[in-house]
């Protein structure tokens, strides 16, 4: 039976923010300044960094001079952000609750946090309410579906023969994540002037590293797939793994391990 995509939200990221925070939150690094640059964050700004994660958006934003507020639905991610931010005010809620009053913000931003909720329109409603008159929304979300750096294990998964689990709800963003689409939901739900960029780069790291703070610490839903599977199974995805991540060595004489993983991106803004 497939569970309800919220609940299992909460269930797949419970307890993973060490390992999120020293692995895969690395790679959504570059798009921090792309993220606030778009939400207009400079010197006084009101802001609320929504999905805070580790708190590397919200230390961003605090070195711009910003006054930072910050939620996130997962307290071991709370925890770490406070810790990475002191000071920093940030609140335990899940989207689409956001725990501020009506237009207390002058910038609200969301590092690929908008592809993690159960309704993307009901919580874009939420993050227009808190924005006061011409203040400015800025949204990253993964291309949909995802490729390079994000598609590494899933390809591993499937190569290797292991099936899809039934009880795994596919996300509700998924439609959402194309220029177009992602453009029609921001709009729809009251923003203007929304514009919507692609982004692409390059993760470099190392790819054993990648798999043990991924697939091993049960990051995600791959992490989740290859965490059910007993041990042959898991060699199996492993060595399919290491074929395909083999195919992005850097080969500009770094360590042997080192990788170039691919990452596509979407940045939407919006003004209220």
């Amino acid at each position: 039976m497939v569970q309800d995509f919220d609940a299992y939200e909460r269930e797949l990221w419970d307890g993973r923010a060490d390992a999120y925070e020293k692995g895969f939150a690395r790679l959504t690094h570059y798009m921090i300044d792309p993220l606030l640059d778009a939400a207009g964050v400079a010197e006084g700004t009101r802001f609320l960094d929504v999905g805070t994660g580790p708190g590397f958006v919200s230390r961003e934003a605090v070195r711009r001079g910003a006054d930072v507020s910050a939620m996130d639905a997962e307290p071991g991610m709370a925890e770490a952000a406070r810790r990475n931010v002191p000071g920093l005010d940030v609140r335990v809620a899940v989207l689409p609750e956001v725990p501020f009053g009506d237009g207390e913000f002058g910038a609200v931003a969301g590092n690929f946090v908008i592809n993690h909720v159960g309704d993307p329109a009901v919580a874009l409603a939420e993050l227009r309410r808190v924005l006061r008159p011409g203040g400015r929304l800025a949204l990253s979300c993964w291309v949909m579906p995802g490729s390079g750096a994000l598609a590494i294990v899933r390809e591993a998964i499937a190569e290797a023969g292991v099936p899809w689990p039934d009880d795994i709800p596919e996300p509700p963003f998924m439609e959402y994540g194309e220029p177009a689409a992602f453009r029609r939901l921001v709009t729809e739900a009251g923003f203007g002037e929304v514009a919507v960029e692609e982004v692409t780069w390059e993760h470099v790291t190392d790819a054993e590293r990648w798999w043990e703070l991924g697939a091993l610490a049960r990051i995600g839903t791959n992490g989740v797939i290859v965490g059910r599977q007993d041990a042959p199974t898991v060699a199996r995805i492993k060595d399919a793994y290491d074929r395909i991540v083999a195919r992005h060595a850097v080969r500009d004489g770094s360590p042997d391990g080192r990788v170039a993983l691919p990452a596509h991106a979407l940045l939407a803004s919006g003004v209220r």
